[in-house]
């Protein structure tokens, strides 16, 4: 009997601004059908017959540039069919520049409880360079008036390794972070994405960002001074105060299933990974047909196995090899056994009877490290 995903995953891909690095699915908010939209993408997720969800993360784009009437729609018709009692985390992005005093006494009515912050930097200047809008003061508003409204449980994300960034900066931006007093932060070092302005700068030879010795540096510095916070570094680019681990990005490297809902969302169910359509016409058009998704992949044993290898790894606390031989009813040993002794030589996993997890060093080396589990 295939229990039914516990967590959802929504997709609201509009933005009041395009931000240089980034590659989501998105688009500029204006004279878009954003009401439209917000009706098809209920309907999707009624389709589901949601009753029960552990978690619930409404992401972007930015949901927050929604308008205040639209935010309210979109957060009742979410949840006015869940058991709320069974619901632990519901999570939403916010940008700085977006979330004003309305937004936030909307979310305060929901059962919205987690709020992510998209920061990036502290830097007013770094910001414009970045195509943010918004400025340091706003981040410091928001956290205020969001605490104020009763949020306790919040995040934000920062990016280092921006063009021109130097060590200073960085220490400067983890110093303000901190002094921020939330319970959850996310580090993202800058990676460059197909057809986004950075990357067409790159090309050009324009964009000056640090060495790659010098983002490692950074790395080593996030880490310890967070440490030293009371941070728990739980997953690569993720630390929290205990227990304000977020559940729901827990869930994905757990590689459990999952629902996503919205245009160019994908999802996890009975086994099939999906994405639905990407543009917001053919998401539109998809929804009225009864069907948003655009392509659909079974996974076989040996792909399921890697993605629980993939993704576990992303943890500090790493994969059990009892729990994934529970899983796939086969010898971890047989299976991966050369390849953790490989990487256990070379200093990149822990030498661990029990649990395959990742070194400090591996941490750094992150996804090419985890390449390693996928066999030919």
């Amino acid at each position: 009997m295939q229990t039914k995903p516990t967590s959802a995953y929504v997709h609201i891909p509009f933005c009041t601004q395009i931000c240089y690095y980034c590659d989501f699915s998105k688009v500029f908010i204006k004279n878009q059908p954003v009401d439209s939209y917000l009706e098809h993408l209920i309907e999707e997720y009624n389709a589901y017959d949601i009753k029960k969800l552990r978690t619930l993360y409404i992401g972007g784009g930015t949901p927050t540039a929604l308008s205040a009437r639209q935010l309210a729609f979109l957060l009742e018709k979410l949840t006015d069919k869940l058991d709320l009692s069974y619901l632990e985390e519901l999570t939403i992005e916010a940008n700085p520049g977006d979330l004003d005093q309305e937004k936030i006494a909307v979310l305060k009515d929901s059962p919205v409880n987690r709020v992510s912050l998209g920061v990036q930097t502290f830097n007013d200047r770094m910001l414009k360079q970045i195509g943010r809008s918004h400025l340091e003061k706003d981040i410091y508003e928001n956290i205020a008036n969001l605490k104020k409204a009763g949020f306790d449980n919040i995040s934000i994300d920062l990016i280092y390794a921006l063009p021109k960034q130097t060590m200073e900066d960085v220490k400067t931006n983890v110093a303000k972070a901190i002094a921020l007093d939330i319970p959850h932060m996310s580090l993202y070092s800058l990676i460059l994405e197909n057809h986004t302005v950075f990357m067409n700068r790159m090309r050009r030879g324009k964009l000056p960002l640090p060495k790659e010795d010098l983002e490692a540096e950074m790395f080593e510095y996030i880490i310890a001074e967070l440490g030293k916070a009371g941070f728990e570094h739980y997953e690569i680019s993720n630390f929290s105060k205990p227990g304000f681990e977020s559940r729901h990005n827990l869930m994905y490297w757990d590689n459990a299933e999952y629902y996503g809902i919205g245009a160019g969302a994908s999802g996890y169910v009975d086994g099939v990974r999906y994405k639905n359509h990407g543009p917001i016409r053919h998401y539109l058009e998809a929804v009225k047909a009864g069907d948003a998704r655009v392509q659909e992949e079974v996974l076989t044993l040996k792909e399921q196995m890697e993605e629980e290898m993939f993704l576990g790894l992303r943890k500090k606390s790493g994969v059990s090899k009892k729990r994934f031989e529970e899983k796939f009813g086969i010898s971890f040993e047989e299976q991966y056994g050369a390849v953790v002794s490989e990487l256990t030589e070379q200093g990149l996993l822990v030498p661990d009877r029990d649990i395959v997890r990742m070194t400090k060093q591996g941490l750094f080396l992150g996804d090419t490290v985890a390449e390693k589990f996928i066999l030919e």
